[in-house]
């Protein structure tokens, strides 16, 4: 791609190598280790759903167990493995005697890794299967129907009850979306583990549990037939939950998941070392299963002046794009994020944010980037915020962005009425179509306002990289480099259910996800 802003590709090449490095070392030390979440993500794939008598899934149940008996870091589905042969019962069924105290996993002889893998690999691949199958199901259906033009609309529905989400998604379909992203209930990241079936008590959202994801899929396939595209569901892989949820979306084809470990650590509070080890994992499955990620760059501009901090958004996107590499996600699944957060009282604020804007494409070029709407400076003056979220919407189309997260006029008042969506559908829209070569026939002035800040950012990001090179991304957010807020290594929650993998351990799944081994 020939540079409209004159942007240093050998600079890029060598942001990338930092990248590189500083991704490796994260993984240097994801690759030793397990979780808690990623074992109860490993009971799901096995099969393993539902409740005991209490309430407690039964994944929760089950790596409980195993960490009592001082058997986790052999790894779930070793053992479960294990207890198959031996007694002839499913998963599940074992799940359930574990949970009424009638088998004791440590109680049993084990058999040699060759030979309990062996017997497990069949199950793993009708696991993996399945999510394939679940994946050509969308790839069929894109085929059939087509989607919508990018930038895809996205819009969010919050309403606490799954059921009234399914009525304000239909209407949103109607109107206009491409995308529904069902927010989940405040505090849910936090949570050790996932809400089991259909939820109506949410609080400034729904829980994302996985008959949720089923009601919600169904509703939009419905939507999709009728309004003639495929419709594009979206949820929150993230928090202390991340590998269950992942699967849970790969099992019930969604198709966006906001994934991404730097979110939690820094605004969530989640322990660095749980939630990078937790990311890989669902990054892997998300992947495999054709799930867009969308990361949380933008969310560092809600604390930091976004001015000011643009080149750390570019730095972390290139974190994120290696981190994403490793796991097995393509450039066409990154939905890096990034943002239209500066202060509309800054002059030429609008030049800056396309700079920004243009930036990330040209350096991402294959990526369906994440816009975000402006959101810190929306007041409550509906008529000014309706501006803001028009000239967010021309950047958008300007820059060929991928996915726009529509911005609401009544974003500084209240979650957002279903005439509200209508608006914010109908301003995209009329703009999306009115400019939709824009780019392709506007250059921007050698030496001018655009090239400078975009070549100022490529550079400041450069440095940063620099730095948390030399550091390690550990250290690096122990300082404080992203959004202004500093995470000790050893702090945080999560990270008890932090494990040393032992000499048996394998992730079938993983493996065969990622097409080899992965120890």
């Amino acid at each position: 791609m020939k540079s409209k802003l004159d942007l240093d590709f050998r600079k890029v090449e060598r942001a990338r190598k930092l990248a590189v490095s500083i991704a490796d070392g994260v993984q240097n030390f994801v690759a030793g280790r397990t979780t808690v979440s990623v074992e109860r993500a490993v009971c799901r794939l096995m099969g393993i759903d539902g409740v005991d008598s209490y309430g407690v899934p039964l994944p929760n149940v089950v790596v409980e167990h195993l960490a009592s008996r001082n058997l986790l870091q052999e790894g779930a589905s070793y053992c479960i493995a294990n207890a198959m042969m031996k007694t002839g019962l499913s998963p599940q069924r074992i799940a359930e005697e574990i949970s009424a105290g009638r088998l004791d996993l440590l109680s049993m002889s084990y058999g040699g890794e060759e030979e309990v893998y062996g017997f497990l690999d069949p199950l793993a691949q009708r696991a993996v299967e399945k999510v394939r199958d679940r994946r050509s199901e969308r790839e069929a259906l894109i085929d059939r129907l087509a989607e919508g033009p990018r930038p895809y609309l996205y819009v969010i529905v919050a309403t606490g009850n799954i059921y009234e989400d399914v009525v304000q998604a239909r209407a949103a379909v109607s109107q206009g979306a491409d995308i529904v992203a069902v927010i989940r209930s405040t505090g849910q990241s936090l949570l050790d583990y996932v809400p089991y079936g259909p939820t109506t008590e949410g609080f400034g959202g729904t829980y994302a549990t996985q008959e949720n994801f089923r009601i919600m899929r169904a509703a939009l396939d419905e939507m999709g037939e009728k309004v003639g595209k495929y419709i594009r569901l979206c949820n929150y892989c993230s928090g202390l939950c991340m590998p269950e949820i992942a699967a849970m979306g790969a099992m019930e084809r969604l198709d966006v998941m906001l994934n991404d470990a730097l979110y939690g650590i820094l605004f969530r509070d989640i322990n660095m070392q749980r939630t990078l080890i937790d990311q890989f994992f669902s990054r892997v499955i998300n992947g495999f299963a054709g799930v867009i990620i969308n990361t949380g760059e933008d969310n560092y501009l809600t604390t930091a002046d976004a001015y000011q901090e643009a080149h750390t958004v570019l730095a972390s996107q290139f974190i994120n794009e290696r981190l994403a590499l490793i796991a097995g996600i393509p450039e066409e699944q990154m939905g890096l994020g990034h943002a239209f957060e500066m202060d509309p009282d800054i002059e030429n604020g609008f030049l800056y944010e396309l700079a920004q804007a243009q930036m990330s494409r040209e350096i991402f070029p294959r990526a369906p980037l994440k816009y975000m709407p402006p959101t810190k400076f929306m007041t409550g003056n509906i008529f000014k915020g309706y501006v803001q979220n028009a000239l967010f919407n021309v950047v958008s189309i300007w820059t060929n962005q991928g996915i726009q997260l529509l911005g609401m006029l009544t974003e500084a008042i209240h979650t957002p009425f279903m005439g509200d969506r209508y608006l914010a559908i109908e301003n995209a829209k009329y703009i999306f179509n009115n400019m939709r070569a824009l780019g392709e026939e506007v250059v921007f002035k050698k030496d001018g306002i655009i090239h400078a800040r975009a070549n100022q950012v490529l550079d400041q990001a450069l440095e940063l990289l620099a730095e948390i090179e030399e550091d390690g991304l550990f250290r690096a957010l122990e300082r404080g480099v992203f959004a202004g807020v500093r995470r000790p290594v050893e702090g945080g929650k999560g990270l008890p259910g932090v494990v040393l993998k032992g000499e048996r351990y394998r992730n079938p799944f993983l493996e065969k996800m990622l097409g080899g081994s992965c120890r």
